[in-house]
């Protein structure tokens, strides 16, 4: 048994793509399903889905999350609940990795995996069955994970009068790396209806950390 390494982004090269999609969400006026919070960034899909950065001292991380249909983890009182065998999802990782994942738990949610990063490397417990992160769709992720998200959600933007943002506006967007500006967000929703001040705050929120 040890920890298993993980191909997933860096946290300073997710923020970009994080920071983007809490842009369109703010604006639109649904900024609680994406935002950045003092050193946590929170991303849930208001169906059940979700995950957590929390930033840690010394340049670490603790991403923590849950999907609702996929995540077949049963971590710590998930398991007496669901009467499944458990998953220690904190198992060999060291002491810092527990404190987000119990402060979720303490919010009453489940809590599916919790993967630690340090020194450039993202790790998990070793567990064979689906921890349910590749379905949370976190658009922190991958670039075409981010735009499709943009898109999707920005279809109903009255200033775009039913058509999609421009792709070259949407890349713009997350390449600012949070350093958003209205005129970003504006060229993606459109000249009216939604609100370019606060999608632009939103994403800079990411540049505390």
């Amino acid at each position: 048994m040890g920890l298993v390494t993980l191909d997933l982004p860096k946290p300073r090269d997710m923020r970009g793509r994080w920071a983007a999609f809490a842009a369109v969400l703010a604006a639109r006026g649904w900024g609680r399903g994406c935002h950045a919070t003092d050193a946590v960034w929170h991303f849930d899909d208001g169906g059940g889905n979700w995950a957590d950065l929390h930033h840690v001292d010394g340049g670490r991380a603790v991403l923590v999350g849950h999907d609702h249909e996929y995540s077949d983890t049963y971590f710590a009182a998930a398991a007496e609940y669901f009467q499944e065998p458990e998953t220690d999802l904190l198992a060999e990782a060291p002491g810092w990795w527990a404190p987000p994942a119990r402060a979720a738990m303490d919010r009453g949610l489940w809590v599916g995996f919790v993967y630690g990063y340090e020194h450039g490397v993202w790790r998990r417990a070793e567990y064979e069955v689906s921890d349910g992160f590749a379905s949370v769709g976190l658009p922190a992720v991958d670039d075409e994970r981010c735009r499709e998200l943009v898109v999707e959600f920005t279809q109903e933007a009255p200033g775009l009068a039913g058509g999609e943002p421009d792709p070259r506006a949407v890349d713009a967007l997350i390449a600012a790396d949070a350093d958003v500006t209205e005129a970003h967000v504006r060229a993606v929703i459109g000249p009216t209806g939604w609100d370019p001040a606060a999608g632009a705050a939103a994403a800079r929120a990411f540049l505390r950390v």
